[in-house]
C-alpha cells in the first residue's frame, strides 16, 4: 500500500497512523494512505521563511521566472504518467486530467513570460513619483515588495496539478516561498510533482514545501508576513475567516470558494443561430466536465419562460450525448465523482432540488453499482425565484433552467439571488441587451463572459481560467482574486508609499542613493 509523503523542512517525512484512504472512485479500490499527523508544522514554516525565502529574493524576476519555466518543461515530461494517477485516483477522463495538467503548465509558462515586462530590481514600481509640496526635490511614490513570509497554498481536490501551480506561479514570481497542500482524496497527482520538483533540484531549498494529509496546526504558528490562499467551500472559507491567524494577528487570507455560476440566454438567439448551438455546447460543457466538479461550473441556466421547455430539451440531448463509464476507456466523456461521501452529498443534493423542479434527465440514482457514479442531471424549476436554486449548490454534473421574462432586469435579478459568482455568462446577439445586463451582473461577478453568434467559434466558453484575467468573485465566491497577469503577485507582495529626496524616490532605494 502506497503512503504519500510530504517534503518539509529539506526532507521528505510520512505522518504517524494511516490517515485518510484515497480511492479509485471507479472500482472503489484503496490506492493509498496520507496522514500528517505528528509532523512539526512550526518547523516547516520557518524553514520556509528563513531559507526559502531569502533565496528566492536573492533571485532576480528573470532567473525565478526560468525556475517557473523548468517546473512547466519537467511536469510536461511527465504528462502520461500523471494522466494516468489523475485517472486512476481522480476519476478524470484523459481529457479532464490533460485539461488539468496542461491548464497547470500553460500558466506557469505564462508567468514566466509576464517576468519579461518587469524590472531588474527587487521591488515592483506602482506608478510615477510626483512632488509632494512646493519644491519638486521632495517626492512620494508607490512600490511593491515581497513580503518576509511564506505562502501557504490549500487547494481543492478537483484540480490537484493547475490548483497548485498556479497559485505556486504567482507566490514565487513574487519572491515568496510556498508550503502546497492538496485536496487530500485526489493527492496522488500532487504529490507526484512535488517529487518532479524536488527530484530535480528545481527550486531553492526552501522555496517550495508539500503537505500530504491534514492541515493539523499549520495555521497556528502564522503570522502578518504570511499569506493563506484558500480554494474551496464556502463554509470552510467562513471557518478559516475566524482563525486567530487571521483575526488576531494579520496573515492575509485570500479565500477562492464554489458559487452558483449562472449563464443567461437572451430572447434573440433562436435555436437555427451559431450563438444558440456555442449556447448549448458550452453549457453541456460546463455541467459535465470534470463530472461538474469545477469551480466555474454553470449551475443555474436562465431561459425566457416561453423557450423553457424547447430549451431544456435540447439541452437534455445535449447531456444525454455525453457517454458516463470508465475513465480509463478513450471514448468516456465523464467519470465518477470523487469519493463515496460527495457521492452521498449529491443525491441528497438531487433530491432538494427535484422537490422544486421537474427532471428533465439525469436524476439522483446511482448509474452503477460499484463507482460513485450519477448521470449527467437537468432540472427544469417549476418557480426561478425559489430559494433552492439560488442557495444551494450541487457539486457535481448538475444544472437548473430557470425560466425568466425576458428582460435584462429579471435575470439580473435571479442571477443576484447567488450572492456572488466566479463568472457570469451571457448569450445573445443584441448589443444592447448583452451591455444592460453585463452592467448589472459586473457586481455580483469576477468575470463577465459574453459571447453570441459572432464570437461562437473563436470562445473558450465560460469556465476556461486563464492565467492573464482575475479568478475569483464578491460574495459567496469569496471575496478573494488570483491571477490577472501581474496583479497575481500582489497578493503575496506588500504596496509601500515612499517619501523623501527626488532620486531616492525616483531609485525606489535599490539603486542611484542620495549622497
Amino acid at each position: 500500500m502506497t503512503t504519500l509523503q510530504s517534503y518539509l523542512a529539506g526532507r521528505w517525512q510520512s505522518g504517524a497512523g494511516e490517515g485518510t484512504a484515497l480511492v479509485n472512485p471507479t472500482t472503489e479500490e484503496v490506492l493509498a494512505h496520507a496522514s500528517s499527523s505528528g509532523l512539526d508544522l512550526g518547523e516547516a514554516v520557518r524553514h520556509g521563511r528563513e531559507l526559502g525565502g531569502p533565496a528566492l529574493r536573492a533571485m532576480s524576476f528573470a532567473q525565478r521566472a526560468e525556475s517557473l519555466r523548468a517546473v512547466a518543461a519537467a511536469v510536461h515530461e511527465q504528462r502520461e504518467a500523471l494522466i494516468e494517477l489523475g485517472v486512476r485516483n481522480a476519476g478524470n477522463t484523459r481529457g479532464d486530467a490533460k485539461f488539468d495538467i496542461d491548464g497547470a503548465t500553460a500558466t506557469l509558462t505564462a508567468y514566466a513570460g509576464f517576468a519579461a515586462a518587469l524590472p531588474d530590481t527587487p521591488f515592483l514600481p506602482d506608478g510615477e513619483g510626483e512632488a509632494l509640496g512646493r519644491s519638486p526635490r521632495f517626492q512620494g511614490r508607490h512600490v511593491w515588495v515581497s513580503r518576509r513570509g511564506l505562502g501557504v497554498h490549500i487547494n481543492a481536490f478537483n484540480f490537484p496539478a493547475w490548483g497548485m501551480l498556479e497559485k505556486l506561479a504567482c507566490s514565487l514570481l513574487a519572491g515568496v516561498p510556498v508550503l502546497e497542500k492538496p485536496g487530500t482524496p485526489t493527492a496522488m497527482m500532487a504529490e507526484a510533482i512535488a517529487h518532479i520538483i524536488i527530484e530535480r533540484e528545481l527550486l531553492p531549498e526552501g522555496a517550495f514545501q508539500f503537505l500530504a494529509g491534514s492541515a493539523g496546526d499549520l495555521l497556528d504558528h502564522l503570522g502578518p508576513q504570511d499569506n493563506v490562499a484558500f480554494t474551496g467551500s464556502s463554509s470552510t472559507g467562513q471557518l478559516l475567516r475566524r482563525h486567530a491567524a487571521f483575526v488576531e494577528r494579520g496573515a492575509r487570507l485570500n479565500v477562492e470558494a464554489d458559487s452558483l455560476n449562472a449563464t443567461v440566454l437572451g430572447p434573440d438567439l433562436q435555436d437555427d443561430t451559431a450563438g444558440f448551438d456555442a449556447f448549448v455546447r458550452d453549457t453541456a460543457r460546463e455541467v459535465t466536465q470534470k463530472a461538474g466538479q469545477k469551480c466555474t461550473a454553470t449551475r443555474r441556466i436562465l431561459v425566457p419562460a416561453e423557450r423553457a421547455e424547447e430549451v431544456a430539451e435540447a439541452l437534455a440531448e445535449a447531456f444525454g450525448n455525453v457517454k458516463v463509464g470508465d475513465p480509463s476507456e478513450r471514448e468516456t466523456r465523464m467519470g465518477p465523482l470523487t469519493t463515496a461521501g460527495q457521492l452521498d452529498e449529491v443525491q441528497a443534493g438531487i433530491a432538494r432540488l427535484a422537490e422544486a423542479a421537474r427532471t428533465v434527465i439525469g436524476g439522483p440514482e446511482r448509474t452503477t453499482e460499484t463507482g460513485y457514479f450519477v448521470a449527467p442531471t437537468l432540472l427544469l424549476a417549476n418557480h426561478s425565484s425559489d430559494a433552492v436554486f439560488h442557495g444551494e449548490e450541487v457539486f457535481a454534473p448538475v444544472a437548473s433552467v430557470l425560466p425568466y421574462d425576458g428582460t435584462p432586469g429579471h435575470a439580473a435579478e435571479l442571477v443576484a439571488r447567488g450572492s456572488g459568482a466566479l463568472v457570469s455568462s451571457v448569450f445573445s446577439d443584441d448589443k444592447e441587451f448583452l451591455v444592460t445586463l453585463g452592467h448589472e451582473l459586473a457586481p455580483w461577478s469576477g468575470r463577465l463572459y459574453m459571447s453570441g453568434s459572432r464570437v461562437a467559434e473563436y470562445g473558450t466558453g465560460p469556465g476556461l481560467v486563464l492565467p492573464s484575467l482575475v479568478h475569483g468573485g464578491p460574495g459567496r465566491a469569496g471575496g478573494g482574486e488570483e491571477l490577472g497577469g501581474l496583479r497575481g503577485l500582489q497578493f503575496s507582495m506588500q504596496r509601500t508609499a515612499i517619501q523623501g529626496f527626488k532620486t531616492f524616490v525616483e531609485s525606489g532605494f535599490a539603486a542611484d542613493r542620495p549622497d
